[in-house]
């Protein structure tokens, strides 16, 4: 057996604001439910068999000062109106056999929708192309993609936005955390 394999993930979010940016990022790590954590950040990969849980679930199996892994992403501002995001997508086969994508991006003056969709279209694609494969469209229709085999890829995003304030460090934070359950 593989001890470094996730048999589990979940996404969460937050925000966080503050005159320092450090404190801001802590504030957004505390809003999201992982600052008692050491995150270790890793690469894109959501590992076959893999079950996406909530995040409550999730955090009931995780212990203070626990080393996890966690695929980020991250924007500040200290911009008054600003309007900044953090996005994770992720693309998962219909086939749990195979492994899926998680993809990370920050955006500056977009929706949430917009970014969240986006976000969902680049895990997808980058999970297609690993596969040797094309989408067949690029809009995701019924929470989903298809490669040009006939896989469906199932998708969803955690997304979070906010508005930078005059004085203040913004900063958000979407993160799909990956469990290790010993």
């Amino acid at each position: 057996m593989n001890h470094f394999l996730p048999t589990k993930a979940f996404l969460t979010g937050g925000f966080g604001k503050h005159k320092e940016k450090l404190v801001s990022f802590e504030q957004a790590l505390r809003n999201a439910e992982i600052a008692p954590f050491n995150l270790v950040k890793v690469s894109s990969i959501f590992p076959p068999y893999c079950q996406l849980i909530s995040k409550e679930e999730g955090l009931k199996i995780l212990q203070p000062g626990q080393v996890v892994f966690v695929v980020m992403s991250e924007n500040s501002t200290d911009e008054p109106q600003r309007l900044i995001s953090a996005s994770i997508g992720v693309a998962i086969p219909s086939e749990p056999s195979l492994y899926g994508y998680l993809a990370e991006h920050e955006g500056f003056g977009v929706s949430e929708k917009e970014v969240g969709s986006y976000t969902e279209y680049l895990a997808a694609e980058m999970l297609a192309t690993k596969m040797g494969q094309n989408l067949i469209d690029t809009n995701p229709v019924e929470g989903g993609f298809k490669v040009s085999s006939g896989l469906t890829l199932k998708t969803l995003n955690n997304t979070q936005v906010a508005q930078g304030e005059h004085g203040m460090w913004t900063t958000v934070l979407a993160a799909a955390v990956l469990v290790i359950e010993s």
